[in-house]
C-alpha cells in the first residue's frame, strides 16, 4: 500500500528493524504498560535520532523526523507520543549546547552513545493554567547546588527514562523569579515514580506522575532561559514548541492513517469516507485529509531546514496541528463507518485507534486558549503562548 509509505521508508532508513521488530505484536500489546516497544525503540538507536551527526547521533532534518514520527504512530501510537516528548527534549538540548554552560555537548553523545530515554518534566496537563509556567521549583544551596521540588504528571517515558529534562522556577537571592531548563538522572535521591495515568488509551507511553523531593543536582545541569512573564516565549521555548507541535501532529496523523489503511484493507464499500457530493464513494477519500494536514506539516518542517525559527514560523506550527485535529476527526469517523458494525464488534483496534487519535486535541496549547493570542499576533502583538 503506497498510503504512508514514504514515511515507513524514511523510518527504516533512520531506524531500521524497528518496524519489523513492532509489527509482530498485536496492538493491544504495544499499548499496554510495559509495552515492547519501548525496548526496541532503544535497541533500534532512537534516542539518538536528532543528536547531531557531530556527536554521534544519526542527525535526522524536521523533515525526515516528522516522517518517521507518523510512521511511528501508525504501528505504535504509544510509542509515538512518548518519544515526540524524548525528541523534544534532545531537540532543545542541540539549541542549548550552542550557548550553553558545556554540560549539555558531552551529554548529547551519551545520549547517542548509551541510547539514553529522555522524559520531558516540561509544564503542561493542568487545565487552565499557563503551560510556561512550571510546577517544579529550584533553589540554589549555601553549597552551589540547586535543588528541586515538585511534580510533573503526566510524565512520557516515567518507567524508563534515564534522564528526565524539566522547566523549574527559580528565585534569585532578590526573590525575582526565573525560568530554567533542569536535567535530572532518574537514578538521582529524591526522584520518584507514582501512578497516575488510569486510562488504557495510550497506557504504553508510561505517562504517570514523576515526583521530585529536596533533589540536589550540580549547577551545570541547570540551563537558564529567557522567558518573559507575559508568556512570550523565548528563543529555547520557541525552538521546543515548534519541536513538540510538528513531532505531535506527524504522531497522530499515523495513528489515524492506521485506522484508515485498516479501513482501505478491508474495502471500503461505496460512499466510504465521502460526505454529500464528495469523493464518489472513493475510498481513497478515507486518506485525503490525512496527506492533506503532513503536507502543512511538512511545510513547516522543510521551513525549518531554511529560515529563521520566528514566532512567525511557531504559528504555521499551530495553523498545521489545529488543521490536522480537524482532518483526524473526520477521517477517523468516516473510517468507522467505512470499517461498518462487525468490525466494530469484532475487534477494538478500530475504536482504540479513534479514541487515541482524538488526544492530539488534548496537547498544549489547546485551540481555544490560544485564540486571542493567535487573533493579536495577526494584529501585530508577540506571539503569546496560554
Amino acid at each position: 500500500m503506497r498510503f504512508q509509505q514514504c514515511e515507513r521508508a524514511t523510518l527504516h532508513r533512520h531506524l531500521p528493524g524497528l518496524d519489523a521488530a513492532l509489527a509482530p505484536f498485536p496492538l493491544a500489546a504495544l499499548e499496554s504498560a510495559p509495552s515492547p516497544a519501548i525496548a526496541a525503540f532503544r535497541e533500534a538507536g532512537g534516542p539518538g535520532l536528532l543528536v547531531p551527526e557531530a556527536s554521534g547521533g544519526l542527525g535526522a532534518s524536521p523533515l525526515d523526523a516528522v516522517r518517521v514520527q507518523r510512521a511511528v504512530g501508525a504501528r505504535c501510537p504509544s510509542l509515538a507520543v512518548a518519544t515526540t516528548m524524548h525528541h523534544f527534549s534532545v531537540a532543545g538540548l542541540v539549541l542549548a549546547a550552542r550557548e550553553g554552560t558545556g554540560a549539555e555537548g558531552p551529554l548529547l553523545e551519551a545520549i547517542a552513545g548509551q541510547r539514553l530515554l529522555l522524559a520531558s518534566g516540561f509544564a503542561e496537563g493542568r487545565t487552565g493554567q499557563n503551560i510556561l509556567r512550571p510546577h517544579i521549583t529550584a533553589r540554589r544551596r549555601a553549597d552551589g547546588r540547586v535543588v528541586l521540588n515538585g511534580s510533573k504528571k503526566p510524565c512520557s517515558l516515567s518507567r524508563s527514562m534515564d534522564l528526565l529534562t524539566a522547566s523549574v522556577v527559580m528565585a534569585d537571592g532578590d526573590g525575582v523569579e526565573h525560568l530554567a531548563v533542569a536535567v535530572v538522572p532518574a537514578d538521582t535521591p529524591g526522584v520518584e515514580v507514582r501512578p497516575f495515568w488510569r486510562t488504557h488509551i495510550l497506557a504504553g507511553a508510561e505517562s504517570d506522575e514523576v515526583v521530585l523531593t529536596d533533589v540536589a543536582l550540580d549547577p551545570a545541569m541547570v540551563v537558564p532561559t529567557g522567558v518573559a512573564a507575559d508568556g512570550v516565549p523565548d528563543a529555547l521555548n520557541l525552538a521546543g514548541f515548534l519541536w513538540f507541535e510538528l513531532l505531535m501532529t506527524a504522531s497522530y496523523l499515523g495513528v489515524a492513517g492506521a485506522l484508515a489503511e485498516r479501513a482501505l484493507r478491508a474495502g471500503a464499500g461505496p460512499g466510504a469516507g465521502a460526505g454529500p457530493g464528495e469523493g464518489d464513494g472513493d475510498p481513497a477519500a478515507l486518506t485525503l485529509g490525512l496527506d492533506a494536514a503532513m503536507l502543512a506539516v511538512e511545510a513547516v518542517a522543510r521551513a525549518m531546514a531554511t529560515e529563521e525559527w520566528t514566532e512567525t514560523l511557531l504559528a504555521a506550527a499551530l495553523a498545521a496541528r489545529y488543521a490536522a485535529q480537524d482532518a483526524i476527526a473526520r477521517a477517523t469517523r468516516d473510517c468507522l463507518a467505512a470499517l461498518g458494525g462487525m468490525a466494530f464488534i469484532g475487534s477494538g483496534d478500530g475504536a482504540y485507534l479513534a479514541s487515541a487519535a482524538a488526544g492530539l486535541t488534548f496537547h498544549p496549547p489547546s485551540r481555544a486558549r490560544m485564540a486571542a493570542p493567535l487573533r493579536d499576533f495577526l494584529h501585530g502583538s508577540p506571539l503569546r503562548i496560554g
